[in-house]
């Protein structure tokens, strides 16, 4: 995906329309299904809102004006280096930890008000009056956050976990990481996860930490006046992946409280590159996050933030609870891995119907996102404060195990009264008429046998599901960690009150082990959601059953259709490449994948040839050869069309075809041609040439990068794809084989290795391609 696109005009914008369409609806022949269901189209949906696609420039540019600056360093700037890297992994972990701990304030307090303002209401016999306050409530936090997403950043609505896998893959997303965008993750979340939906602030918290990291390491704004010089060593696109990263592990950190499992989050699911020095930097950015969220707990344990208390940040202590370990406690973690991974491959597969057709409905505008919003709002307040009263009341446990105050009539805990008369409690208003950490707190809550009936665990898993799946297609932030967690939570417990009997793990370890097989199933990692659930439920002899059903219900799952994630990055259409090459490109060599005509330039070339090309084409890499008419052309390297913007912006043209290399060094930098911000990039249009201009010439040798990766046209696909992922190429040269033919034989982009693509120029090899069994 290497185009350029401008959604300027309205022709552009019909072709945008009619891109996400052909993204969104599949072919009734069942092309392109199953796990690299990729479109080759040059647009794809980026949160809520079409974007055209770009690629990222993760390799480094040797050209002569690079190699210049880094000889010309002296220590001290290289040590300055070093250390703002590390100096912007502190801010990133403060940022992140500070913004992390003012959302959970404001959900827990806003959240928390109106469920005790509704529950007094009820006590007092007023439902009608409570219902219609907890509704209009839910229904004016729903409608904000919905309109800031539709006006201000449709880039925010959704988790934003599949576009930074993208963008960590090589996908440029515009706008993505952007100032609005932080301003509507932040307040938006807050809106919508105080309207009691079905979502979570994890993902959210995740691109938010993302934003962070990409606007500390732009170095400012060209537009405001705001720029600093200390940080120009950062704009380009490699140190940026770098930020972004810590900023997603960070996330991580402040959503669960869990800096180790933030870290490998990262590493597994999110980057497509590591080294050893990011994992230090990561780990170092997620423990400044741990260190600023603990002592804002500390500062809300004295009763000065309000109903947050010492909770909210989702710590869901079950260490109280010993296991002692029996073969027959091998089955039912068995059962509840087998049950994850089906239920989380259904999951996966009904969310992918319900998002294609949200997106044909947020197409239309953003009335009609805001208007579906506000039905799925007052639909899940109708189940929140009317399934409730499907449950029989139950009298309060005796005896001095329970700490819990029965009936609670706070606004979270166990025990919730809702309806019931004194001394009896609601076990389904316990779970769904509760904040999502509150509920979560109830059902992992351990030593409380039969606190829940079978009855009201199954009634609440169809709710939560459903709920669910009608709510993370909406045009706002959500994330899918916590409905998955209670919906496994619930099968969870249920199981786990059925063998009880029998068995000698607690009710509440069932339902962690339930939310880590659904979690497992539906996410399909293993590594980081062990270390998550560990941290979160501060219980180490979970380990061994939590690794046992998390490699359980992935390897079902698998057998059906691939990860949540994944799966949205192919609805979406994201060009993002697997992490590792598919089989049948072992049949081909890269020369059989390259298509199109190749454009090259010559070493001093034409300006009005420049100019002629860049207006007629997209490309974004175009070969320099010099002595391209005699009879031995040789390849002298690589530029990048938007350092021939920056060229043709300059006008530091010649008037002869003569080499001065050595004269148009000295009015170049290396900053000159340095990454832009989330600004506005230097178009063609935009940049005038007279026609006596068009008539000189330019050098572009000290501006080529002289060292391109390349591959031999003979080279296998599979080789190539290795290479271009695990670089994080751009653009791959392919060359001849034999000499005496031209120096290149095309450039291998993201395009090219498309199953779309490949399925487009041989058909033959789609007929054996595996599918899986649900799509």
């Amino acid at each position: 995906m290497d185009g350029n696109g401008d959604i300027n005009s309205e022709k552009n914008s019909e072709e945008l329309d009619q891109g996400l369409r052909e993204i969104l609806i599949k072919h009734r022949n069942g092309k392109h299904v199953g796990s690299t269901s990729y479109r080759s189209s040059q647009t794809a949906l980026v949160g809520a809102q079409l974007s055209p696609l770009e690629s990222l420039d993760y390799e480094i540019i040797e050209n002569d004006l690079f190699k210049q600056d880094w000889r010309s360093r002296t220590k001290v700037e290289i040590f300055q280096y070093i250390f703002l890297k590390w100096a912007l992994a502190f801010l990133i972990g403060l940022c992140v930890g500070l913004i992390a701990a003012f959302v959970n304030l404001a959900v827990e307090n806003i959240a928390g008000f109106k469920l005790l303002f509704a529950s007094r209401l009820i006590l007092q016999n007023r439902y009608i009056l409570a219902f219609s306050m907890f509704t209009g409530a839910n229904l004016a936090l729903t409608l904000l956050a919905a309109a800031l997403t539709a006006y201000i950043a449709p880039t925010a609505a959704g988790a934003g976990v599949p576009e930074i896998k993208a963008y960590l893959n090589g996908v440029d997303l515009p706008g993505f990481l952007g100032l609005n965008t932080l301003f509507v993750k932040v307040f938006g979340s807050i809106c919508a996860v105080s309207a009691g939906l079905d979502l979570g602030k994890e993902g959210p918290l995740i691109h938010t930490g993302s934003c962070i990291a990409s606007l500390l390491g732009q170095g400012g704004s060209r537009r405001y006046h705001l720029t600093w010089r200390w940080l120009r060593y950062f704009k380009n696109d490699r140190d940026r992946r770098d930020l972004i990263t810590c900023g997603a592990a960070a996330g991580v950190a402040a959503a669960f409280r869990a800096p180790i499992g933030g870290v490998l989050f990262a590493l597994e699911e999110i980057v497509t590159w590591w080294r050893s020095a990011l994992l230090w930097r990561t780990f170092f950015t997620t423990a400044v996050v741990a260190v600023v969220l603990k002592g804002f707990i500390y500062y809300c344990e004295n009763g000065n933030c309000g109903l947050f208390g010492t909770g909210g940040l989702i710590m869901f202590d079950v260490s109280a609870v010993s296991i002692t370990y029996r073969v027959v406690d091998l089955l039912p973690v068995v059962i509840l891995g087998v049950i994850g991974g089906v239920v989380g491959a259904v999951y996966n597969y009904l969310l992918v119907k319900t998002l294609r057709l949200y997106a044909l409905v947020n197409l239309k505008g953003p009335i009609s996102k805001m208007l579906l919003a506000c039905v799925v709002s007052i639909f899940t307040s109708c189940c929140i404060f009317g399934i409730p009263w499907l449950a029989k009341c139950t009298p309060c446990p005796a005896g001095a195990m329970f700490n819990e105050e029965c009936p609670n009539t706070d606004s979270k805990g166990n025990f919730k009264r809702f309806n019931c008369p004194e001394g009896y409690y609601n076990d389904l208003a316990s779970l769904i008429f509760n904040t999502n950490d509150g509920a979560v707190k109830s059902i992992f809550s351990s030593a409380t046998g039969k606190e829940f009936r079978q009855s009201s665990l199954m009634l609440y898993f169809v709710t939560i599901f459903t709920l669910g799946l009608v709510t993370y297609g909406l045009a706002l932030p959500s994330g899918l960690f916590i409905p998955v967690i209670l919906i496994g939570s619930a099968y969870g417990r249920s199981i786990g009150e059925l063998i009880a009997s029998f068995t000698g793990i607690d009710e509440g370890l069932c339902a962690v082990l339930g939310a880590a097989s659904l979690l497992g199933g539906s996410m399909r990692m293993t590594v980081s959601l062990c270390v998550i659930l560990l941290e979160l439920t501060n219980n180490l002899s979970l380990l061994p059953f939590i690794m046992l059903v998390l490699l359980i219900s992935k390897t079902t799952a698998d057998c059906f259709n691939v990860s949540v994630y994944n799966a949205i990055l192919h609805l979406k259409g994201l060009p993002c490449l697997e992490g590792h090459p598919e089989p049948y490109m072992g049949h081909l060599t890269a020369g059989d994948v390259v298509t199109g005509p190749l454009i090259t330039f010559s070493g001093i070339e034409k300006v009005g040839n420049i100019v002629e090309i860049l207006m007629n084409t997209k490309h974004n890499g175009f070969p320099v050869i010099d002595g391209y008419l005699s009879e031995k052309p040789v390849l002298h390297g690589l530029i990048l069309r938007s350092h021939l913007l920056v060229l043709l912006k300059r006008k530091e043209f010649q008037l002869s075809q003569t080499d001065v290399s050595a004269d148009i060094k000295q009015k170049f930098c290396s900053g000159d041609f340095a990454k832009r911000g989330s600004g506005r990039d230097i178009k063609i249009e935009d940049i005038n040439i007279s026609a006596e201009e068009q008539e000189m010439y330019i050098d572009l040798h000290p501006f080529c990068n002289t060292s391109p990766y390349t591959v031999v046209e003979t080279s296998s696909l599979t080789k190539a794809f290795s290479l271009f992922r695990q670089v994080g190429l751009r653009h791959l040269c392919v060359v001849p084989k034999e000499a005496g033919r031209a120096p290149i034989v095309g450039i291998l982009t993201r395009h090219d290795f498309m199953p779309a693509h490949i399925f487009d120029l041989h058909p033959y090899l789609e007929e054996g391609k595996p599918k899986l069994l649900v799509s």
